[in-house]
């Protein structure tokens, strides 16, 4: 039987994987109508991810990355604008 862990983790996946695929989708799509639709979907799929998100994380099934220093933070700065 799954657990709620499982179930929270299964779903953040898959919505993980849906919003990959807006990208492609929105970015390839000629149709005014369609792309509009799309980018809400994908909205909406953006705020039950953050949603589950924060459930799990209230609930200790996920474990964010440590936060990133301010070094590093302007590295990745310099290096992004460097390359634009």
């Amino acid at each position: 039987m799954l657990q709620d862990k499982d179930m929270v983790n299964d779903y953040l996946a898959g919505l993980n994987a849906s919003l990959t695929g807006y990208a492609g989708y929105i970015n390839e799509s000629n149709n005014a109508e369609l792309r509009q639709t799309l980018i809400q979907l994908r909205n909406q799929d953006e705020s039950r991810q953050r949603t589950l998100y924060d459930y799990a994380l209230q609930k200790g099934y996920y474990q964010p990355a440590a936060p990133a220093s301010q070094e590093v933070v302007q590295q990745l700065k310099m290096q992004l604008t460097s390359s634009q």
